[in-house]
């Protein structure tokens, strides 16, 4: 399954709010079993993106 438009929306959103407050980005991935996009930013950051583009931490 591909990601979706909310999915890249979401996920540049929050890469911009993180960088804005100087978190670093250390890895944007996709979850193959889930095909979420995941986050992990700073040492302790971890964002998981749906497919309609909510978010949560992990």
């Amino acid at each position: 399954m591909g990601q979706t438009t909310a999915q890249a929306i979401k996920c540049f959103e929050l890469c911009c709010e993180l960088t804005g407050k100087y978190r670093s980005i250390n890895l944007v991935s996709i979850d193959s079993r889930s095909s979420n996009v995941v986050i992990l930013a700073g040492e302790e950051i971890v964002i998981e993106i749906r497919s309609n583009g909510e978010w949560r931490f992990i």
